[in-house]
């Protein structure tokens, strides 16, 4: 079930309803159950997967819980195993065995490993780290092992992000489903404004987006370096958009219940730095690699060049987690490089600064650093987008070379513009003035709901409404 559907209107209505009229002691029950139809929609018969997974830790939480030593170790290490292989069965056997292939014909063999026609599940790659982050907490002794074993279950199926995140951590989540919730207007309001926005960032900015984007995309050799230029920077907002949009549908919809799911984005195209921008970006993905991966490879507390080699292999494993494209690999140890040539090159920078006296200048400094960071990020986010490494390539350098007409649809441009415009109007306000999770927030009662009545008309005229389903839903 995708969110901008009249079928899951209708879910989130009669959900929603029901779960403020039933008695809280059967209140876990209504949320499994729902959270189990909302995933049976896609592919019914995938739900034995998460089940199986779910199972797995559930009894590997209590036991890693009740052990100790080596022994406590084996266990997560089964349980991790389980869980990335499961992921990679559905999302990386076919890619593995295509590469394999290839090397095998290479040198004049055939390889006897089948291809197989699987889909991957949808949000695969989401369910699969909240568990593991489960269980790497019991471990740590930072969470105690959840006994009820439908409240764990919940944990890993909650509906609003279970496709697509927030990857929550256990400490947050598991013991708000114990509470009892009760119905409080002003919280569902601020709920219904955050789901409000992010069906405009999806319907009437991303979808409305992804018609020029995927146009020129999908005919990679068609076109010119300025069509590439404009649909890259049409792409950098109609991915974050799409996120974005879906995260604050899935926190909005979960403050409506009562449930506080953590802020997965927070204006990453107002960053200074490539660091500052994965600190913004997808946040819960971003501090998941760094709490159990980067930190457990020794962070910055070893030798320089290990630590180089950390942070690549570190966003390699970002990049393949997205896809299993050799594209999606060097999206990441593109982003990896812009970090490492950062930290390399941070006193070089400082002198240079001073050399041509941007040091004097610091709201220059600051916008020309925000400008030099997105355009880094647009130019990872082609290989990215692109179908292929080879297409990538081409896109970058008919984009450098900047030539040939532009292709114009003038509708599609007209309205995007016009959505973008608001879109940075808003974002501008929120960063440098009123620090709020709600774009019209404002103390003028009567000004705020204007705001938010014109934002349902804009979604009514201007929103695409089969635009289809969120592109994260596919990692």
């Amino acid at each position: 079930m995708i969110f901008n559907s009249l079928q899951f209107f209708l879910f989130f209505v009669v959900v929603t309803t029901l779960y403020f009229l039933l008695p809280h002691r059967y209140r876990w029950m209504l949320l499994l159950a729902s959270s189990c139809y909302f995933y049976m929609v896609f592919i019914p018969i995938y739900i034995l997967i998460l089940g199986f997974t779910i199972v797995i830790d559930y009894f590997a939480g209590i036991l890693i819980e009740k052990t100790e030593g080596a022994t406590k170790k084996k266990l997560l290490i089964l349980s991790l195993v389980t869980n990335i292989g499961v992921l990679s069965f559905f999302k990386y056997y076919n890619f593995l065995n295509h590469n394999l292939s290839v090397l095998i014909h290479s040198i004049g063999y055939q390889s006897p490993i089948p291809h197989l026609d699987i889909l991957l599940p949808l949000g695969l790659s989401f369910h699969t780290f909240q568990a593991m982050s489960y269980n790497i907490e019991v471990y740590r002794g930072k969470q105690k092992a959840e006994r009820h074993f439908g409240i764990y279950a919940l944990y890993v199926m909650f509906y609003p992000q279970l496709v697509a995140g927030p990857i929550e951590r256990p400490q947050n989540l598991i013991h708000q489903f114990y509470e009892k919730h009760e119905f409080d207007y002003d919280r569902i309001v601020e709920g219904l404004k955050l789901m409000l926005w992010g069906f405009f960032m999806k319907l009437v900015i991303a979808d409305r987006l992804a018609i020029y984007v995927n146009a020129v995309f999908d005919n990679t050799w068609q076109h010119s370096g300025k069509t590439y230029a404009l649909a890259i920077f049409f792409f950098s907002f109609q991915i974050y958009c799409d996120f974005a949009g879906y995260s604050n549908i899935a926190i909005g919809a979960a403050k409506v219940m009562g449930f506080k799911l953590m802020t997965n984005f927070n204006r990453p195209y107002f960053s200074r730095t490539i660091s500052e921008f994965w600190r913004r970006w997808h946040i819960s993905l971003s501090s998941w690699f760094r709490d159990y991966l980067y930190k457990s490879l020794g962070a910055n507390r070893i030798s320089v060049t290990r630590w180089y080699l950390n942070l690549l292999f570190v966003f390699i494993i970002v990049g393949l987690w997205h896809g299993a494209n050799w594209t999606y690999i060097v999206f990441g140890a593109l982003n990896g490089f812009y970090i490492i040539f950062a930290i390399v090159t941070s006193k070089w920078r400082k002198k240079l600064n001073k050399l041509v006296f941007l040091d004097r200048f610091p709201k220059l400094n600051n916008v020309l650093q925000i400008v030099v960071t997105y355009l880094l990020v647009c130019f990872a986010g082609i290989f990215f987008r692109a179908n292929s490494v080879i297409d990538s390539f081409h896109i970058a350098k008919n984009v450098l070379l900047f030539s040939g007409d532009l292709f114009v649809d003038k509708s599609t441009l007209s309205y995007s513009f016009t959505a973008l415009a608001i879109l940075l109007l808003i974002e501008f306000k929120e960063e440098y003035y009123l620090h709020s999770p709600l774009p019209f927030k404002t103390n003028h009662w009567l000004q705020e709901h204007l705001a938010y009545s014109v934002l349902i008309i804009l979604i009514l005229v201007l929103g695409v409404f089969d635009g289809g389903q969120v592109i994260y839903f596919q990692f």
